[in-house]
């Protein structure tokens, strides 16, 4: 990501400086955009030109392809704008050489000018680009072959509520829990009341019986019958 961001500047300055390269003297005092495309094919004449129909055509073709390659992320792309520029730029200067007899650069502001080495110079940044730019193929490369995460997030299986409640789990199934000890005192007065409640806790009968005390009030009735 950070070598596509910093090559598309660096591809995007090379065709700002080959749009503007004809707007300065290419030879002499003669500005690139008074040079006829026509003269690169032809050879070169003092006819003057359009703008349109100069030199600077080729180069506002190769910042259009530049723009393209950008936006795809295509290396390739903004090396074709790079080569379109430089390409152009060499074969004005092979017409300009026949024209002249030679290429020279004179201290007294003759020969080659700015023009010329700032069209190169932005060939030559849009190039740089596209070295620069990792292109759209590896980045979707190294997506898919990085690892996982080394430290995933959990899915959240169970959210939180309110309030708060817990399962039973497989013990609550699976474990009775421990049955009641029997009493092993089996004798008379097993289930009487506590002693707080014995005077007013009736006594508890037992296999269909009567209470001890009415047996006894029967037993005494019957041997010793009531005084008239």
């Amino acid at each position: 990501m950070i070598r596509n961001v910093l090559g598309s500047v660096v591809a995007l300055v090379g065709a700002a400086a080959a749009v503007q390269s004809p707007f300065h003297s290419w030879y002499d005092d003669r500005l690139g955009r008074d040079y006829r495309i026509q003269d690169l094919f032809g050879g070169i004449t003092g006819v003057s030109s359009s703008v349109m129909g100069s030199i600077l055509l080729p180069f506002l073709f190769a910042a259009l392809v530049t723009l393209v390659g950008v936006v795809l992320r295509s290396r390739w792309v903004v090396a074709l704008a790079g080569l379109i520029v430089i390409g152009f730029t060499v074969l004005w200067m092979v017409r300009q050489g026949q024209d002249a007899g030679s290429l020279t650069v004179d201290g007294d502001g003759g020969g080659l000018r700015w023009g010329v080495a700032q069209a190169l110079a932005g060939g030559l940044l849009l190039l740089l680009g596209a070295l620069l730019m990792s292109g759209r193929r590896r980045a979707a490369r190294t997506r898919r072959t990085a690892g996982p995460d080394p430290y995933p997030v959990p899915p959240d299986d169970h959210p939180d509520t309110w309030p708060p409640t817990q399962e039973p789990g497989p013990a609550a199934y699976t474990s009775p829990g421990p049955e009641p000890e029997a009493d092993p005192y089996t004798g008379p007065g097993r289930h009487r009341a506590a002693p707080a409640d014995e005077d007013t806790a009736p006594y508890p009968v037992q296999d269909g019986n009567t209470p001890p005390d009415q047996d006894d009030r029967q037993g005494r009735d019957r041997y010793h019958p009531p005084h008239p």
